[in-house]
Parts: C-alpha cells; structure tokens; sequence
C-alpha cells in the first residue's frame, strides 16, 4: 500500500490546487526534504555496519567501493550491491530502500500527470515530467510496481464524489476493507499477484474513503504511528539486522522456535517505536519544518535575474 498512498496523496494534490496553480518548487523541496535527512542516517547506518562486519578493512578498490556506496546514495536508483564484499548488503535494511526508487520516478513524472488532469506545466517542469517518465523505464519498470499507484489514482477519483465517502464510512465498508486485506495477506503468497492486488486495492479505496476500520485508525496510537510510519519502514531492517547479528547471534537464532522467533520480534518492537520516534523528532520534522523557507530561498535563487512571470509559473 506504500505507492497507493503516494498515488492518492499526490493526484489529489494536482487536482486540488490545478486552478490556482501547483507549486512545483515547493512540491519538489518538499519531497527531498521528507525522504533525504532520513535516508542519508540510514546510509550511515548502513556504511557503518558493513565496515564493523569487514573489520574496518578495504576488500574492494576504493574507486568500486565509492562507485557502489553512490550507487545506495542515490536512493537505490542504480541497484543495492554489495559493499566492501559484504554477502547480501541489501538485508541490513530489509532491501527496502528499492522502492524509494520507484517512489522518486513517480515524483518526478507528476508534471506529465498534471498535464492529464489539463494543467500544462512550463517548459522546465514537463522537462522534469519526460526525466520521471525516462527514470521508470530506466527502472525496468515492473507492471506489478507501478499499478500500486494507479490504484492510489482511482481512489483520489472515487474519493472526490460524496456517495462514495458515505459508502467508504459506513460500519460495513470497514469490515470489508478488514477482510480484503486478511484474505490478501492469509491465502495469498503475494500481494502482487492479480487477486490480492485487487483486493488491498479495495481496501485501501475504502479507508481513503474515510473507512476507520471502526476506529482503529483515528485513535491517537494510530495517528502517532502513522508520522513514525518512514523511520519505522526504513529503519526496521537496521533494528532487526543489528539485533539478531550482533546482539543474539546468528547460530543462536537459527535455534530458536518460531515462538521465541516472534517473542524476540514483540520484544524489539518497542525498541524500533522508540528509535523511530527518536529519529522522526529530530531528523525528519526539522527538516520537514524547513520547506517553507527553502522553497523561498530556492526561489529567490533561481529567479534573481528573471522575470515574475515564469516564476509565478513555478
């Protein structure tokens, strides 16, 4: 559901402010201050680790290992190799960092969606637009990646007509939504696959709706753990990695039953709340804080010698 919220949460945002006009600096500052303070700890976590499990010792030349630490860098537009001769890098973070990729293709091919909804952007910005759209296929875009966020676009539609909001807050539309993703989750192997993708599809229509899943996802825990919602997701692996490879060991842990497996899974899940809160209050919210003023100075910068027209375009 992680593209389905950002398909809804963008296309709604292109529709809502397609009169007055989207501002796309603001749009774009936004997006690299939310996702970039945090992902940046994250790589240092991950550099971190991989020099602790290499003994602090060059395996690899320093032009490869610098080549495939830019590689992370760029939100792992260009894959997740291995570091430094560290087996399976991409597990100290639970190989999440892949879908940030796909995120950013969506970011920036927004321009060609605005010009779908009838809101032609400037030059510049479709420029922006044709680069997203190149990213994707740079990506050897997968159909079963992108329709996630179609399915975020077909409910910003739904959402935007009132008897579907009636529908979607009924008692019943959250026991619907409930089921769909039990059924998807419990017989299903993937929520790739065509059933489970249609039936989360629904769901997640239907909680964008305004289903609360009787009240599950308005009461203040919810709504806290929905701000820690990217560390949580982006530091889970990190917790898990360093807990089962440094704390417990590995030949431990291969002994343990699935009860004292889930066990040490509970026991951790205060831990990752508290890093998660920790790092949302004073990494990811500074820098979210900050949009309003660098968006400014960004503008300032780009259009100290031009006209208002184009910046007012912008």
């Amino acid at each position: 559901m992680f593209f389905m919220i950002t398909g809804f949460l963008f296309f709604t945002k292109i529709i809502n402010e397609k009169k007055k006009g989207i501002d796309w600096i603001k749009l774009y500052v936004s997006r690299i201050l939310r996702l970039t303070p945090l992902y940046l700890f994250a790589m240092l976590l991950l550099f971190v680790t991989v020099a602790v499990m290499s003994d602090f010792t060059l395996a690899q030349s320093p032009a490869t290992l610098t080549a495939t630490a830019l590689r992370w860098m760029s939100f792992a537009s260009f894959g997740e190799p291995d570091l430094n001769g560290i087996g399976e890098t991409k597990l100290i973070l639970a190989g999440v960092p892949w879908t940030l990729a796909y995120e950013w293709a969506f970011y920036l091919s927004l321009p060609l969606l605005a010009v779908a909804t009838g809101s032609i952007p400037v030059l510049p910005v479709l420029i922006v637009g044709f680069i997203g759209a190149l990213d994707f296929i740079h990506l050897d875009t997968d159909l079963r990646f992108v329709g996630p966020f179609f399915s975020g676009i077909i409910a910003a539609l739904l959402c935007r007509h009132a008897r579907f909001r009636r529908i979607a807050e009924t008692r019943g539309a959250s026991l619907i939504a409930i089921s769909a993703i039990a059924v998807a989750l419990i017989l299903f192997p993937t929520a790739y696959a065509r059933i489970p993708f249609a039936l989360l599809s629904l769901s997640f229509a239907l909680i964008a709706g305004g289903a609360t899943l009787f009240g599950t996802l308005t009461n203040q825990l919810s709504r806290m753990l929905g701000e820690l919602a990217y560390s949580i997701y982006l530091l889970h692996g990190f917790i898990l990695f360093a807990l089962f490879n440094f704390v417990i060991g590995i030949q431990n842990a291969k002994l343990f039953t699935p009860l004292e497996h889930w066990l040490v899974i509970s026991l951790a899940t205060p831990l990752l709340v508290f890093v998660s809160y920790t790092t949302f209050r004073f990494i990811e919210k500074p820098a979210m804080q900050q949009t309003d003023n660098v968006s400014r100075w960004v503008r300032q910068k780009l259009f100290a010698r031009r006209g208002s027209a184009l910046e007012e375009s912008l």
